[in-house]
């Protein structure tokens, strides 16, 4: 899609109450126009917060500081680990590269600046104090997330997938105090050592889809509605480059929002697995 192609289709979003936009991947800094895209879109009426998702390892400061000066408000930073050969097995890429990047954009001011940390079984579920020590020396926040069954094989999933129940209740037990973002899937944040860390548990978690707000759009140009599946996705950008009125694509717009429901209706670890995405 093209910069407005995107902020076109962001701007009947803002019609629906959407007011903050996360520009995800893949990789969004491997787009030369990334600059483009956050202008226009934090140039919309109504639009309050445009962030993004990035590895950091194109991140220098410059970009960083070009990216806030055209409207981004800050970061989340996919970073497994801060081991050499951790990251090196889980990513392929160099440490030194993600580090820069995430030192970068503290320097910016994008803030907060959040790392994300999936949680690997037997890759990195020992590091997570190591994570809290360098989210506290950087001055970011620490998100430790439940792998998803999400754009995986299923083989990877089944090999290193791992709940965050025991690991979250060692990190409940030295936290110093605990607030929950009732906006976001009661999401519980836990100061440790005057760090915030929070845990997202998505995966057979009726909290998480009960409370969920998003709707996503696809790099293809599809809406849609729920991030566990992929059999209701609704085209808006062929409508879009047919040069279909406003009015036709609000009407896509509520089509995909009325598919919108909970993809973990109870609480069951017997519920069928979720659908992974080719």
């Amino acid at each position: 899609m093209s910069p407005e192609e995107i902020s076109k289709i962001a701007r009947i979003a803002t019609e629906f109450g959407i007011r903050n936009i996360k520009i995800t991947g893949g990789e969004p800094l491997l787009r030369k126009d990334l600059t483009e895209i956050v202008h226009s879109l934090s140039g919309i009426q109504g639009v309050s917060e445009v962030s993004l998702v990035t590895n950091a390892t194109l991140l220098s400061y410059n970009k960083a500081s070009e990216l806030k000066k055209h409207g981004l408000s800050r970061l989340n930073i996919s970073l497994p680990s801060i081991s050499d050969q951790t990251y090196r097995r889980v990513t392929g890429g160099q440490l030194k590269d993600a580090v820069a990047g995430v030192r970068a954009a503290i320097k910016a001011h994008l803030a907060p600046t959040k790392i994300n940390m999936v949680i690997l079984r037997g890759l990195n579920e020992n590091e997570v104090e190591f994570m809290i020590d360098f989210a506290k020396e950087i001055g970011a926040i620490l998100q430790l997330i439940e792998l998803e069954p999400v754009n995986l094989d299923g083989e990877y999933y089944k090999s290193f997938h791992c709940t965050l129940d025991e690991l979250e209740g060692k990190i409940a037990g030295k936290a110093s105090s605990v607030q929950v973002r009732r906006l976001m899937q009661s999401r519980k944040i836990y100061s440790v050592d005057d760090t915030s860390v929070e845990v997202v548990r998505p995966v057979e978690n009726t909290e998480f889809c009960i409370h969920c707000t998003r709707i996503r759009l696809t790099s293809s140009g599809k809406l849609k509605p729920c991030l566990m599946r992929n059999d209701n996705l609704v085209d808006i950008l062929t409508p879009l480059r047919k040069g279909l009125p406003d009015s036709s694509l609000r009407e896509i717009f509520e089509k995909a929002i009325k598919l919108r429901e909970p993809y973990y209706k109870f609480p069951s670890r017997n519920l069928e697995k979720p659908r992974v995405e080719s």
